[in-house]
């Protein structure tokens, strides 16, 4: 699994779905969300949209009134992928813990 700032659209559960339906508003945004929830890739996408302060879309699961909430809770996060990247490790490391 590509893991760089650019590789990992290649691993997207979205790669292939049409474009036009990650950028919906209201119920729509529910099922553009169903397409992130089992996507190998969910956290790579979700940091990208917060540290690019990417406004518009369903990235990584989160719409952009749920980017724009965790941001205004989070002002001091510098590195959204250093933090949820730590968070995926730490996560894994714990399941592979038992």
């Amino acid at each position: 699994m590509q893991t760089n700032q650019v590789g990992w659209r290649i691993d997207a559960s979205c790669r292939d779905a049409d474009p036009d339906g990650l950028f919906v508003r209201g119920a729509e945004q529910n099922r553009a969300k169903a397409v992130c929830m089992g996507c190998p890739v969910r956290t790579e996408c979700l940091a990208e949209a917060l540290d690019g302060r990417i406004n518009f879309g369903v990235w990584g699961g989160m719409t952009e009134r749920e980017r724009r909430a965790l941001l205004r809770r989070r002002p001091d996060v510098t590195s959204w992928t250093d933090l949820l990247e730590a968070a995926k490790r730490d996560a894994l490391a714990a399941a592979a813990a038992g």
